[in-house]
């Protein structure tokens, strides 16, 4: 039996709120809210999930993947120029990178198809490829501007770790990958397992290739609950209960336990909620440290069915993609699971495999999911905020 709403733990007081940060810190005058427990008496029984669900944002690899030009697009020459010129404005107005908004990046004749790409990554089939962003010509500064610029109109950037990026790196730093309790998996060359982040929408633009390997596989979160629904029940019943510890890797503010209490899968707040999935298996196995202590239980029998199951499941329905140099591959993290292979860089004095990461935040105010979490209608809702932490735009892994 799952513990009663009543019973689950919730954070204590966090001294370090997310409402009015100060300007001087916060460039755009929103601070990030983090990692936290949801509402728990908003969530819902297995019993009131749908046994199917229907519409785009339920899709086979084979609806994509003998049609590239479904979910690609190759920037135009009038689009490179709109977004060269606006990053060329916004260098030469002297703001901080962490300050970029819409309103100082303009891209007018870009917008409305921003606006219906937000709405189909968000409401959709949730994924797209853009091909032809010009990263070798414009190096890394003005390729950070013009990518930032081009998020803004997706989402609000949020900080993506306790240092504060909001500008990520998925780069081999040489960092231990066994440490899975201390070290993001991003920073290694390991294998990454599907899995989602902690915010609505992912952005990764390819600035440098590996030798081999670190290609790319997403799959459906909603295919996957179909499939799972009618072979494996049990599972989907084991990953809609709040019984689940994610690690929170030591990135803590003031007030904050380690680890949160959450389940795999939601259902958003009022009639008909879609189904939400919050996943990353590293963050889970990671936590042995406090289970070994006899501070959390250890996965159960049937979560570790359920996380096995659920890895499997979606490596058989995975649409694979590789990034290109120039590529910006740009998911929602609500309704699809994405991973990435083991890879192998290129010897010195070739450059390492290097994505430019974004992590993006769409408030319920503004199109974006209702979920059961308190932060739902901040702009800047969930990423990874440690005390009063400024952002922070480095153009390399640091």
């Amino acid at each position: 039996m799952a513990p009663s709403l009543a019973e689950l733990p919730t954070d204590s007081q966090n001294v370090f709120g997310y409402e009015q940060p100060s300007k001087t810190v916060f460039p755009d005058g929103i601070k990030t809210s983090g990692q936290r427990n949801p509402n728990y008496e908003q969530l819902v029984p297995y019993e009131q999930f749908p046994k199917e669900i229907t519409g785009s944002t339920v899709w086979d690899r084979d609806d994509y993947k003998n049609n590239p030009e479904r979910w690609t697009h190759h920037f135009s020459e009038e689009e490179i120029k709109e977004m060269s010129d606006a990053a060329d404005l916004f260098m030469a107005s002297g703001t901080p990178l962490t300050g970029i908004t819409k309103d100082k990046y303009s891209l007018p004749n870009m917008s409305t198809f921003l606006e219906s790409l937000r709405k189909e990554i968000l409401n959709g089939k949730g994924f797209l490829l853009f091909k032809g962003f010009p990263v070798q010509q414009w190096g890394n500064a003005k390729s950070a501007v013009a990518y930032m610029g081009l998020g803004t109109y997706l989402g609000y950037f949020v900080s993506q770790n306790g240092l504060g990026h909001v500008l990520g790196h998925v780069k081999d730093t040489g960092a231990d990958a066994t440490q899975i309790d201390k070290v993001r998996i991003y920073r290694t060359a390991a294998r990454q397992f599907f899995h989602a982040d902690d915010s609505d929408i992912v952005g990764l633009l390819c600035i440098a290739r590996s030798l081999e390997g670190g290609e790319s596989d997403i799959a459906s979160c909603h295919h996957v609950f179909n499939v799972l629904q009618r072979e494996q029940p049990d599972v989907i019943e084991t990953l809609t209960q709040p019984i689940w510890y994610f690690d929170r890797k030591g990135e803590i503010s003031a007030g904050q336990e380690p680890y949160t209490k959450q389940p795999v899968l939601y259902k958003e707040t009022g009639p008909d909620g879609r189904v939400y999935t919050k996943w990353d298996p590293y963050y889970v196995h990671s936590l042995t440290r406090f289970s070994n202590a006899g501070v959390l239980p250890p996965l159960s029998e049937a979560q570790q069915k359920a996380a096995k199951v659920l890895e499997e499941t979606c490596q058989r329905l995975a649409l694979h993609m590789i990034l290109e140099v120039g590529d910006i591959q740009f998911l929602s993290n609500a309704h699809i699971l994405h991973s990435r292979t083991a890879y192998k860089d290129h010897p010195a004095p070739h450059p390492a495999r290097h994505l430019m990461r974004l992590w993006l935040a769409t408030p319920e105010t503004e199109g974006g999911w209702k979920l059961p979490f308190g932060d739902s209608a901040h702009k800047k809702r969930g990423g990874v905020q440690v005390n009063d932490t400024p952002p922070r735009a480095p153009l390399d892994a640091e």
